[in-house]
Order: structure tokens, then sequence, then C-alpha cells
């Protein structure tokens, strides 16, 4: 509106009038005339609603006496704005009225404030037009009353309730009745979910990959999720990672190229698939689901027990996939129609069964040579092109070749450019300067750091999209988001399995739609099975943009060409059916057809030439073994998974009223690089106590947490002839930090994990009160029994993050399975922290690697951990640097106390990377013993280590 951009501000005359009073200063001198000098003229909008009593309308008038109302609430609106403005310097009917104004020590300025009084739209649209011509401050009145107001907002109200209310309306309609009948939202039961890695040939290198210039041939590495429905329904997702293999001169050995795309890789993906495949068989899911406002994320959360976050967006994006495609299979619809069920015009309707392509164009080569690939790929049938710039030394060189593309191709194709955040703000101020002529549909992330994207658009003038800031949106996206709405922001990309699936990239979607800015969905070099299921969400955005545009009284927004001209570089898929993107016979431009995407998510058949292996289901196998001790012997319940020759042992240790269950999800999500062990500890699970004749034996107090440590060294010797990694939590963490202190234990130890773990008390004091207290709460598990203690034990404040964790109640249920309450009640006591001798000194010697893993929430333990980080860069061995590579400190984010419980997934990844970072026994570990290997095939298998 005009040259000049002029700041607005709307206020209820109630607001103004309680400005201008003298008791508050005079609004227009202190807050507008005054700030004059060093702002751009200010145009106040306000609403005069002539009495208001706005307060009346809300419930809160009902229970409030009309004294208190009109003394509190109540405003007296018997005010003129027109003399307001004309004793301020204002102008009254067709008089100005100037007032000087001293301002500083001695220079005069002569104010202005224009009023205009307004009833209609159009009115209103004029005068704001005046307000922008006029290099004043203006005042509009609007003109107004309460009752019209009222009816308004109820008539929206009840639009949007109406509409919403058939939405629901038609969703449940596409959906099996009698499953909503006799089950609530309950839809099915996932029967199982499978994985295959694979592994497709590209034609080039994706452009966000750096590669040798040697290099002959690219594949794209990624996993197919199979997920199959109680029903014998099935869909098929992917999940894509970060690499990108290449070969050399053609020769079969492949390296990795990371894309910037993805944070997580292969090995990353796969725990985290190996971790779901054990949590997700036998889940419920909901026809909920496909709703995507916040159904996907309070599933995760509720049914899983996963924070929705710690998924991996890649490995979320592609779990959503295949569930949506299986409720589809269900319920025989299309991927579309089970997210948009709702009936819409026939104009929109046919619009919406194509999605225009918009090209991906690297910029190697010279401006002239780009210029003509882009003149192909008009000539092709492309509306839309991207052109990958910030490649080359100069800004002023990309500039050149968007203006030679414009050149050759005209004004009639949309043209956009895509920086990566590869500038600098002066480098993008500088290629800005150069390409101003050129009609850039908009530029993607055209500098490095994010607070520096309005400053350019406002500098520049160039329209700008999102891109990797929205791929960084974090867990609260529309709260980030809303400092992104500026005018000159146009478009959002947004790539589902980086932003974190479909309910993610529609919260962003609809977000930008109502914004007025294009929501553009885009592929990360993906196979034809993500680009079929993102054809069917670029036509969901399409629909709901069209809603949107119906809803606010606008005009229809004109289609969207998506990103997914990825398709090119696939040499080779996953799927034998072809992937139909082409040029339409009728429009002549490049299009993805809807309805043939769809026969490809519901016929779909993988080609098993691009899979490289297919997930094996490893089996936990259960044993016991008794181990001698001083005085007494243990019968230990162990559960391993992994393969029994691999070199890489990691044995996990439970806290108090645990088990080795408790561990059996982490166990299979990292068994496929490590062989994995978990005790029942001596009193906990399957395991017992034994004197040496076999009868068991409660009450000799024999325990300590060095007598515990002798039984697990015997135990480790029993198991493997090498070195083991412990995992330990709580009470477990306690002991594996033991072991990994002492030197008569090291011998066997490789590193040490201690999740929420202490050295031990300091003093003496503290010490003996903890003894009281444990043998206090020990007398008391024997008095009044497992179940009042467990309520008990987990009221403490220690608790409190985990009673908030769905799951909470199983876990609980989990406790109240061991049988031997008086082996428990020993353990408390004779395993007590006050009976532990403290180990801050060792940790000045400490040579073991060390992983401390503590809770965000735990504030206690975090303290704890930071403390015995700084014990062991005290030592005197070796230098601060090489101490601070023994001992480093993991804090898992949204958990308390028991974080391997309550977020799981964050854990496993440290685990893999301490794993993976401990540098190999000086002795190389020889494999296990055949015979031992065999006995493992037999469940309940004995065996005694002495």
């Amino acid at each position: 509106m005009g040259s000049r951009q002029c700041p607005h501000a709307t206020l209820n005359l109630g607001h103004l009038v309680e400005g201008l009073t003298p008791n508050n200063g005079n609004f227009f001198e202190e807050s507008t005339l005054v700030s004059r000098m060093h702002r751009k003229p200010m145009t106040i909008l306000v609403v005069n609603n002539h009495g208001g009593a706005i307060f009346s309308l809300l419930p809160m008038a009902k229970g409030t006496t009309r004294r208190v109302l009109d003394q509190y609430f109540y405003t007296s609106h018997d005010v003129s704005i027109g003399k307001l403005c004309s004793a301020h310097g204002g102008c009254l009917g067709k008089t100005e009225y100037v007032l000087p104004q001293v301002v500083g020590e001695n220079t005069l300025v002569y104010l202005f404030i224009k009023h205009l009084e307004v009833r209609t739209k159009i009115e209103l649209r004029d005068a704001l037009f005046i307000s922008q011509q006029a290099n004043r401050d203006c005042v509009i009145e609007v003109e107004s009353c309460i009752d019209s107001n009222a009816i308004f907002h109820r008539f929206m109200l009840r639009k949007f309730a109406c509409q919403a209310a058939d939405d629901a309306l038609n969703m449940l309609s596409k959906f099996s009745i009698p499953d909503f009948i006799f089950h609530g939202s309950f839809l099915c039961k996932i029967h199982s979910m499978e994985y295959s890695l694979y592994r497709i040939r590209l034609c080039a290198p994706p452009t966000s990959a750096y590669v040798n210039s040697k290099t002959t041939s690219f594949y794209r590495d990624g996993f197919i999720l199979i997920l199959s429905l109680e029903g014998g329904y099935v869909g098929f997702g992917e999940v894509s990672s970060r690499e990108v293999s290449y070969s050399m001169n053609d020769k079969l050995s492949l390296r990795i190229a990371p894309l910037e795309i993805h944070e997580e890789d292969l090995l990353d993906v796969e725990e985290q698939l190996r971790f779901l495949h054990h949590v997700i068989k036998g889940t419920k899911i909901s026809f909920y689901l496909p709703l995507l406002k916040g159904s996907f994320s309070s599933w995760i959360w509720n049914c899983l027990g996963i924070p929705p976050y710690s998924i991996f967006p890649s490995v979320r994006c592609g779990l959503e996939m295949a569930i949506l495609n299986a409720i589809a299979a269900q319920e025989g619809l299309s991927l579309l129609n089970i997210l948009h069920p709702q009936k819409v015009d026939e104009e929109i309707s046919e619009r919406s069964k194509r999605v225009q392509i918009c090209a991906l164009l690297d910029s190697n080569g010279s401006p002239l040579e780009v210029a003509y690939l882009a003149k192909a790929l008009v000539e092709e049938g492309f509306t839309a092109i991207k052109l990958k710039v910030a490649r080359r030394a100069d800004p002023i060189e990309d500039a050149a070749v968007i203006q030679e593309i414009r050149k050759m191709v005209g004004q009639k194709i949309e043209l956009r450019a895509d920086a990566n955040r590869n500038w600098t703000y002066e480098q993008a101020i500088q290629f800005g300067s150069q390409v101003k002529n050129c009609d850039l549909k908009y530029i993607e992330e055209p500098v490095e750091e994010e607070d520096d994207i309005i400053k350019f658009c406002e500098e520049t003038g160039l329209p700008v999209a999102l891109d990797e800031t929205i791929d960084k949106i974090g867990e609260t996206p529309l709260q980030n988001l809303s400092k992104f709405s500026h005018s000159g922001i146009v478009a959002v990309i947004i790539k589902p399995s980086v932003v974190g699936g479909f309910e993610n990239a529609a919260l962003i979607a609809q977000w930008a739609q109502q914004q007025g800015k294009m929501a553009v969905v885009s592929a990360a070099f993906e196979s034809g099975l993500s680009l079929s299921a993102y054809i069917q969400l670029s036509s969901y955005f399409e629909l709901q943009s069209a809603k949107i545009c119906k809803l606010m009284n606008k005009q229809l927004v004109p289609s969207v060409a998506h990103g997914l001209g990825t398709y090119r570089w696939l040499k080779e898929d996953v799927t034998f059916e072809p992937l139909s993107i082409n040029r339409n016979h009728y429009s002549g431009f490049i299009e993805a057809s809807v309805v043939d995407s769809d026969q490809i998510l519901k016929k779909c058949q993988i080609n098993q030439d691009t899979i490289v292996r297919d997930f094996s289901v490893e089996q936990v196998y259960s044993y016991q073994l008794t181990v001698d001790s001083d005085g007494f012997s243990c019968l230990l319940n162990v559960h391993e998974i992994g393969a029994s020759i691999v070199d890489d042992v990691v044995v996990f240790l439970h806290g108090f009223l645990g088990t080795g269950g408790d561990w059996i999800a982490i166990m299979k999500a990292i068994s496929g690089s490590a062989r994995c062990i978990s005790i029942d500890l001596p009193g906990h699970g399957g395991s017992r106590i034994q004197n040496r004749y076999g009868k068991e034996d409660v009450l000799e107090p024999h325990l300590s947490i060095e007598a515990v440590a002798g039984v697990l060294y015997k135990l480790i010797h029993c198991i493997t002839p090498g070195k083991v990694t412990l995992v330990g939590y709580s009470m477990g963490a306690r002991i594996a930090l033991f072991m990994a202190l002492t030197s008569s234990f090291t011998d066997k130890i490789k590193g040490a994990v201690i999740i929420s773990g202490s050295p031990g008390l300091k003093n003496d004091v503290a010490r003996k009160i903890r003894m009281v207290k444990d043998d206090s709460r020990s007398h008391s598990l024997i008095n009044h029994g497992l179940q009042i203690f467990i309520d008990t034990w987990y009221s403490g404040e220690l608790w409190k993050s985990l009673r908030g964790h769905p799951q909470f109640n199983q876990i609980v249920t989990s406790r109240l399975q061991h049988k031997d309450v008086w082996s428990l009640a020993r353990i408390l006591s004779d395993l007590s922290i006050g009976r532990q001798r403290p180990l801050w000194e060792h940790l000045k010697h400490c040579s073991t690697p060390l992983l401390l893993i503590v809770g965000e929430k735990d504030l206690k333990f975090k303290r704890i951990a930071q403390e015995m980080r700084d014990e062991i860069c005290r030592g005197t061995n070796n230098r601060v640097d090489s101490r601070k590579e023994i001992c480093k400190i993991v804090e898992v984010p949204n958990c308390g106390h028991a974080a391997h419980l309550e977020n799981p997934l964050p854990v496993i990844r440290a685990l893999r990377r301490f794993f993976t970072g401990l540098e190999s026994s000086s002795t190389p570990n020889r494999r296990a013993d055949p015979s031992w290997v065999m006995n493992l095939s037999t469940h309940g298998t004995k065996k005694t280590c002495m």
C-alpha cells in the first residue's frame, strides 16, 4: 500500500482513553509525538464500540456484582476521538491543527495527528491507504457497537464449529462403523513390523552430497518398512538416512558420502527400527491417527512410551507412512482419502488429481551451459525450476547464472533459487543486488545465520523461503514459526523425512497457508515409494489450501509446483511399478498423477534386486548360572541376545526392584553390533541366594557391593574370555562403577556406562543416616509386604518424572512379580549406599573409560555426575584433556532418574557411540567356546562357574 511502510497498532477505545488521562500521562505526547523524531509515522486503529461492555458477554459477568463490573471492567466511552486529535495538533473535519513541540534542548518541530472516521470496509481500506500516503501519525476510528460485534463473532464461531463437525463426521463415515461402535477409538492392532535395507542406483550424485570427481556410480541407501495389521492388511513406509554410497572407477567397494539433509546415519536408524520392532507388536492404533492434529505424537507417547521427538525424523516419517498406508489398505481407501475424506467442489477436486512438479537443477557449468539445461527442462514441460546456488566462489557468478537463465527461458517460468545457508549476510546481499530484476519466486535460506533472514528480506526486497530453518524447528513448531510471519517470507519447504513425518509436515503447512505463504513438499532423494506418498500429501495440502481460502473468504490461490523433481535421479527403484510423473497431454505440464501414485502404494511390490538384506528376528535366550562365592553361592538368571561369536560383549545391571528384563528392548536395539547380556542381580527376579549346601540363605549377612562384584566377575569369566563393557543403572550403576575403579576387576572391564549412579556418600554422618534409613525400609518391606512398600517407594521426589510416564503402572506391575521379599529386603539393607565405601578418591586414578548418563530433570544426579567428572579431571596421572576423554557426560532430555525407561532412544544412541569410541583391548578377545554357543540354543541351560 504505497512505497512507505507504516507500523499499525489496533487499540480498544478504553485503552486509548486510559492512556490520555492525566494520571497516566499523555499517550500521544509520550508514545507518539516525542518519538516521532526517531521512527516512521504510526497509524493507530481505534475500535469505538460506544459503550463496550465486552466483559458482560463473558461467563465471569454472571457471578460478578454490577458495582464491581462498573468499577473495574467498564470504561466510560463518552469521548470524541476527533476532538482528542485536534487537542493534540491534529485535524478535525477539513481544518488541520498544528502544535509546536520542543524536543530536546533547542529543537522545535511541528507535530500533526490526522483523524479519519470510518464505518464500512471500503472506508477502512481507503483510510488505510490515506494513512500510508500521509507523512504523519494517523488515528483511524472504526465506528462500531457491541451488539454488531457480538452477532458477527457468534456467526463466525458457528461457521467454524459447523465446519469442524462436518469434517469429523466425514472422517468417521469413512471408517468401519462396527469398529467404532464396539471398540471406541480402537481401529485394529499391529501384528508386526519388519524392515529391509535397500540400495538403489542413482543417475547422478544428490545436489547436497559432495563426492570425488572420479566417482562413477552412485547409490541411495535406506530401509523399507513393512507394517502388518492383525487383519492381514499391509502398509509400506520408507526410512532414509543421511548417507549416499558411491564407487570409483566402477569398483565394487563402496564409500559413504553424507547428505546434509539428515543427521542420523544407517546404524542410528537401524537401532531405532530394532527397538520399534520389539515395542510395537500388539499395539492398538486408532482411526484418529489420520487426523494429523497431534494424534501421532499422542499415540507414540501413550502407546509406545517414547517421547515423540526422541524418534529420528526419518524413522518417524517412515513409521507414519507405513501406518497410514496400512489403515488405507484396511479401509479400501487411498492415502489422500483418509487424510482428507471431505467432499470438495468439482473445480478443486479436478485440480487435486494431479500435482505439478518443480524441476531441480544443479549450477555446475558456465552460465550459458546451465541456461541451456534450464531451457531443456522448460521444453520438457516444467513450469518451475529450482537452481542450486552458493556453490561458486563469488555470489556474482551465481547471479550471472540466474540472469542467463531468465534471459533464456523468459518470464513465464517460475524460477527459484536455493543457497542452503551457504552465504554470509554480506554475500547474500551482494547476490540479491544482482538478481532483483530477475523475478525470482523466492530464494531458499540465503544466509547462514537464522537471525539475518528477515533482515535480508527487508534490505533486498527479495522473497525468501524457509528450508533448513523448518528442518530444525524442534518440539514446539508453531511457537518457533511465529517469528517468521514476516510478509517477505513467502514459502516454507517441507521435507517430511526431515521435519519428522506427515503430522509435523501438515502442522507446518497449515501454519504457512493460514499466513498466506506457499507450502511446498520436497523430497530428500528417496525412492518412488516415498515420492508416491508425498504426491498424496501434496494433493492433501492443495485441498487444505483451498479450504482455508474458502473459510477466510479469499480467492483460490494457484496450485503449487512441489519439489519432487528428484525422481529424475532414480536409475532404479525399490518398487516394480514405475512412478508416473510425465507431461499432461491436456495442460502440457510435467505433473504427477494422484491416482497412479495411489496404485503404487496399494499394490506395492518390492524389487528384491534392490534389497541388500532383510531384518532377521533375534531370539532372547534365558538360562541360569550358578556362581560360587565366599560362604554362599548365587543361582543367577541370565538373558542373552546377539551373536555369541561377537567380541563386543555388553553386560547390563538393573537397579533395585528391577530385573534383567528391564533391558530387553535396549538390548534388542544394539544386539546387531554387540552380544548383549542382562542379569537378574542377587535377590531379584529369577536369581536366588544359596548357601554351600544348596539351601536358600536369606538371613546370613554375607552380601555387600564387594561380594556382588565378585560374583559378577566370576560370571564374566564364565561367559567370555575377553573384556566386557558394563552398563548399570542406579544400584547396578554403583556396582559397575565399583568394578571399573577397583584394580582386582579392571582386567575384565573395557568400559562402564553409569546411568544415574553415584560413587557413594562423602561423609560418615550422611552414610550412617542413610544406613539407618535403608534398614528401616528393609524391615518395612518384610513387615508390610511388597505392595505397600512399592507404593511408598515410588511416591518419592526422585520418581516424579517416572510417575508421569504412560507406562508407569506397567513398570510397577512388573516390580510386584518378585517372589522372594526376604532377599529383596536383605539386598536393600546390605547394598545400602550407607554401607558402601565411597569411591571419590578412586576417581582421580580412573583409567577405565566412563560414560555418565543422567536425566535432564534429575537435578541431584546431574550434580553428582558433574562432580565425578571434575574429580576425574583432578587426577594426577594424565593431562586434563586426556582425563576429560576418559569420562563423558550425556544428558537425556525429557526424563528423570530412570532415563533408560523414560526416554530409551537417546540412551541407545549414546551407548553405541560410547561402544564405538572404546579403544580395542590390548589382548585380542578370543571367540566364545563353541560348546557354550551350542548350549545357548536351549532355554533353561544351567552351568556352574567356579
